[in-house]
């Protein structure tokens, strides 16, 4: 049997909405290793969206000359502004309850 989280496209709904949302406003993704607390989006950790990110194209890791050695830095590409501002459409026409649920069950 596979595990739950390798055939889950998008693990956790909530996180990955408000990471396209902190994304979009211009904040960076920073990435200090490969175990699920190493990225952190505004401060804040990023457990289970990085992957789904990444395989997506709706990041890429990017240069930070003002950056840290063996730290990656990712910022949104124009393939993930797109889908980011879609998806941000369609969250916030969502009913409240809806968006709650979400909130609760990932």
């Amino acid at each position: 049997m596979r595990h739950h989280a390798a055939t889950t496209l998008i693990a956790d709904r909530a996180e990955f909405v408000d990471a396209l949302q902190q994304l979009l406003r211009g904040h960076v993704l920073v990435r200090v290793s490969d175990a699920s607390w190493g990225c952190q989006l505004n401060g804040a950790p990023l457990l289970r969206s990085f992957n789904t990110l990444l395989r997506f194209g709706l990041i890429a890791e990017y240069t930070n000359p003002a950056g840290f050695e063996g730290v990656e830095y990712y910022r949104l590409t124009e393939r993930g502004r797109w889908f980011g501002q879609r998806a941000l459409a369609f969250w916030r026409s969502l009913p409240l309850w809806q968006r709650a649920m979400v909130r609760l069950t990932g």
